[in-house]
């Protein structure tokens, strides 16, 4: 066996590795909402949640060619996959730090933020308007959007529904969850099943292995979803605890707006501008957004605080473990 080939199977496992912490936080977010509703049993959920990340991935190509291509530029060869390799180890020593406080960070963006550092210390391209338009402005907008649809999204459902049994409505709700819960996996699989997805391809590519315009392989879609799935049953429930209980409680009506809200946003997002944008940001910003219709107090604002510093520092912080990790790997391959 080849080292070339040797350093390909090293990233593709470091690319599952990154997909397994990924199930911890956005994955999680998926069916946070569902759980903490008792719409979903966390079995029923974790189902779902595989589900729909299978699903998604498949629809989910733009937004892994973004990341494969749009992001930095490497010439084939050796050490074009140890920058992959430190972008990877970047991504996931982020995750496993915000995972170990339970904050939802975002690993869309420590993953882009990992790429930047890693080509950046090795004096590789990075493709900054790649970055900017289709990282850094959908990080900065997503949210807002999030927030004020939610809002928007919750009070329709407050004027339609003002004169409805508080009970009967709440176990309508409860059933309708099902599907806002199940477009929201689904949208999940379109967002971050496919960026790692495209990593897995950005390493057959520079590995000589696979045409730069070649289809994802069939064996790459189903690895991702598998991987996720496992690592969403393993470690989500600390994130799913933060968003469901901590940010704010919440009631059916206010989850299905929730998810509903952060689906759309990601669909649109993914098909309509091809952006990888992060599904913890959509989420928990739709959630917030519902809340302050309740009153602003009902939101837990040092709890969101904390998450939007966290938000704020991925970036940077998965780029400076990156660089670290490039050069630390550059020692010894």
């Amino acid at each position: 066996m080849s080292v070339q080939l040797l350093g390909i199977i090293a990233v593709i496992g470091l690319a599952m590795g990154f997909n397994y912490t990924n199930g911890f936080h956005d994955a999680a977010n998926a069916i946070a909402t569902s759980v903490s509703t008792r719409a979903l049993t966390p079995r029923a959920a974790l189902v779902l949640a595989a589900a729909g990340n299978l699903i998604g991935s498949f629809l989910g190509a733009k937004v892994a060619s973004t990341v494969g291509k749009g992001i930095i530029a490497l010439p084939a060869g050796h050490d074009s996959l140890v920058v992959v390799a430190a972008a990877l180890v970047g991504a996931i020593a982020w995750n496993l730090i915000t995972w170990y406080f339970g904050l939802p960070s975002s690993s869309s963006h420590a993953l882009s933020g990992g790429m930047v550092g890693a080509a950046l210390a090795a004096s590789a391209q990075v493709l900054w308007h790649g970055v900017i338009g289709k990282v850094l402005i959908p990080m900065v907008i997503s949210p807002i959007v999030g927030f004020i649809l939610g809002y928007l999204v919750m009070l329709a459902i407050y004027w339609i529904f003002r004169h409805k049994n508080p009970g009967k409505l709440s176990r309508g709700f409860r059933h309708a969850q099902t599907c806002s819960a199940a477009a929201m996996a689904i949208g999940h699989g379109v967002q971050d099943a496919a960026k790692t997805m495209g990593i897995v391809v950005l390493a057959l590519v520079v590995g000589g292995y696979q045409p730069k315009d070649a289809p994802i392989p069939l064996w790459v879609y189903f690895l991702t979803a598998a991987v996720l799935a496992a690592g969403t049953y393993a470690g989500g429930w600390r994130i799913m605890r933060t968003l469901g209980r901590k940010v704010i409680e919440l009631d059916p009506p206010q989850g299905f707006a929730a998810e509903s809200t952060a689906a759309l946003v990601l669909y649109v997002a993914a098909i309509g501008f091809e952006a990888p944008i992060s599904t913890t940001h959509t989420i928990t910003s739709a959630i917030m957004g519902v809340g302050a219709t309740r009153r602003l107090s009902a939101v837990r604002w040092g709890v969101a605080g904390n998450i939007v510093t966290a938000w704020v520092l991925t970036f940077p912080a998965a780029g400076l473990f990156a660089v670290l990790a490039y050069l630390i790997l550059n020692l010894f391959f």
